[in-house]
């Protein structure tokens, strides 16, 4: 599987981007995706995922603010961020992981649980 991660740049306070991350190597709608990202000094956090029929999880810090998508016909995961604040600030990283029997949001808020990962887009919000 690989993944590559655009859409991230440098944008005011209160301003939006559009993250994608396109996969390929596999059968794209047989994996949950992830948005994570990590900020300088600080681990890696979660900040959204989707499973294989569309269910979507946050982390309450982007909750009302953030919208993870996916278009299985186009291979791509979305990230839309809305109302982004300097804390935003971080660069984000896209992950896939194959869908248990059982979907587990919380399983798949932890980065360890994910065994495919992008590169990486930094996103820097000024104030």
């Amino acid at each position: 599987v690989q993944l590559q991660a655009s859409g991230g740049g440098l944008v005011q306070a209160g301003g939006s981007l559009r993250l994608s991350c396109a996969f390929s190597g596999r059968t794209f709608s047989n994996y949950v995706m992830g948005w994570f990202r990590q900020a300088p000094g600080k681990e890696r956090e979660f900040v959204a995922c989707i499973s294989r029929s569309g269910i979507t999880s946050y982390a309450d810090s982007v909750k009302g603010r953030f919208t993870i998508s996916r278009d299985n016909a186009k291979n791509t995961v979305y990230l839309q961020m809305s109302s982004l604040e300097p804390e935003d600030t971080a660069v984000y990283y896209c992950a896939a992981d194959g869908e248990a029997v059982t979907y587990r949001s919380s399983y798949y808020q932890q980065p360890k649980n994910y065994h495919y990962w992008g590169q990486g887009t930094q996103v820097t919000v000024s104030s």
